[in-house]
């Protein structure tokens, strides 16, 4: 504990510690700031924090088999606990380079093992769930962060419900202790800190009991984003028609009788922005069936997707998708298609779709149990939608994948209560998907379609998933 006590006056010594009024990145005013950078012009104080952090690791009998950093303050740290303990180190990109290997991960990875992430201050947690996403993107597991200094502001509870359990050196409260005691700061300067930590929680219960953090920088509306310059005209349609209904509720209407999906359409085309349709499963597909299905759309201002998941040459899917028995791109909005094939399967979309103002949406990952939808292949999705943002708007994906406000992100596997089926499905809950991940719109097939009454459980969706968008804006 004496050496504990020694580590916080000498962080407070060379001013990783202060003490003022400072605005922060959110905007809102804190009488303590931390600025762990500076130790990296005092290298004995680096080593004394990457041994505490060590220790801590030791002490908690955490099992890893390598370590990363989150960018960048805690890189030095990992560096030289990797470098004193022999321990593997990996290095999370912030952004991917547009040459060279465009890896977000650096060094040599082994899916399944167990990776653990270092980190200097942590507040709400975002920081390392960012970098926990990127390593469980390739394959790792993160089920354990060690932390210098847990600011007691929630970031623990909102890494607990990922699955991550946090292991802290010291904690604010005994920071503040130990200066108290010191002498460097009196009983006015720590009640202050201590009040601003009581008003500034950033863990908040939400659907299904996850985390609704309060956002660092103001998140967009779907109004404002539509209203961006470069936005594709299918996103910004999307966005407005969000807004105006009041709904991000995108039916999967997986049936096998055109009657039925009419139906559907019919009854629950006021709650939902987006139909999802799987044509090919309808045993009575017909022009008429196509015809009536688009007048419902503007009828009950909805759009429609056919989840067709192109996955051929651009010849072949050009043909696929202007022709044949469905003639999809005269009566859907938008498609999917996947990235496997390359370029080749979007140039061949938008030769047919871009001048029918069409859209397409890349699948970037699953909602299915083993998917091989991640890391190195997700990325490179994300790099395809920006060769061809004129024509690709969006992503099917489980989490937030691109900052770019442009894009949408829609998510598959949606239920109420998490959990998954007997045949490899997933499920998150609406507070997860928009309020934890950041994506746009939930996908929902059988919650509602296995429903007694169809209405009433869409509209319970619709509600979810709004109310997790209204607690992210805020």
């Amino acid at each position: 504990m004496a050496e504990l006590d020694n580590l916080v006056l000498k962080l407070y010594e060379v001013q990783a510690v202060k003490f003022g009024t400072f605005k922060l990145k959110s905007g809102i005013t804190s009488p303590i700031y931390f600025d762990l950078r500076v130790i990296v012009s005092h290298p004995s104080l680096m080593n004394e924090v990457s041994s505490v952090l060590f220790r801590c690791a030791q002490e908690a009998r955490l099992q890893y088999g390598s370590v990363c950093g989150v960018p960048y303050t805690a890189l030095p740290l990992a560096t030289i606990v990797c470098s004193k303990h022999g321990v593997p180190m990996l290095i999370r990109r912030k952004e991917s380079k547009d040459y060279g290997t465009k890896k977000l991960v650096e060094g040599t990875i082994h899916p399944g093992d167990s990776c653990l992430i270092v980190e200097d201050v942590v507040t709400s947690g975002s920081s390392v769930l960012e970098t926990a996403q990127v390593l469980r993107n390739e394959g790792l597991k993160v089920t354990d962060a060690v932390v210098l200094m847990d600011r007691e502001q929630g970031g623990a509870a909102r890494l607990a419900e990922e699955g991550i359990a946090l292991h802290s050196v010291i904690t604010i409260s005994k920071l503040l202790e130990v200066l108290r005691a010191g002498g460097r700061i009196d009983a006015a300067a720590a009640e202050s800190v201590h009040q601003f930590i009581r008003d500034n929680n950033t863990f908040g219960a939400s659907t299904c009991g996850l985390s609704a953090p309060k956002k660092p920088c103001k998140e967009l509306s779907y109004e404002a984003r539509a209203d961006l310059p470069g936005v594709h005209p299918m996103a910004a349609q999307l966005l407005r028609l969000m807004e105006e209904k009041r709904s991000n509720l995108c039916l999967s209407a997986d049936v096998s009788r055109a009657e039925e999906l009419l139906q559907l359409a019919e009854e629950l085309g006021p709650l939902i922005c987006v139909l999802k349709t799987h044509v090919d499963i309808l045993e009575d597909f017909s022009v008429q069936v196509a015809n009536s299905l688009k007048d419902l759309a503007i009828k009950h201002n909805f759009l429609i997707f056919e989840d067709r998941k192109f996955a051929d040459i651009g010849n072949t899917v050009k043909h696929q998708y202007e022709g044949g028995l469905y003639r999809i791109a005269s009566w859907a909005h938008m498609v999917n298609a996947h990235a496997v094939p390359g370029p080749g399967v979007v140039h061949g979309l938008r030769a047919v779709g871009k001048a029918l103002e069409r859209g397409c949406l890349l699948i970037a990952q699953m909602s299915s149990r083993g998917s091989l939808a991640t890391g190195g292949y997700t990325q490179e999705v994300v790099k395809m939608a920006e060769d061809n943002s004129d024509f690709v708007f969006g992503f099917i994906c489980g989490s937030r994948i691109s900052d770019k406000p442009g894009f949408v992100h829609m998510t598959p596997g949606v239920q109420l209560q998490s959990g998954g089926d007997g045949m490899g499905q997933q499920y998150s809950c609406p507070g997860e998907v928009i309020g934890t991940k950041g994506c746009d719109v939930i996908i929902v097939g059988r919650g509602i379609l296995a429903a007694s009454d169809k209405v009433a459980a869409a509209e319970e969706y619709r509600k979810a998933g709004w109310e997790a968008y209204l607690k992210r804006l805020s």
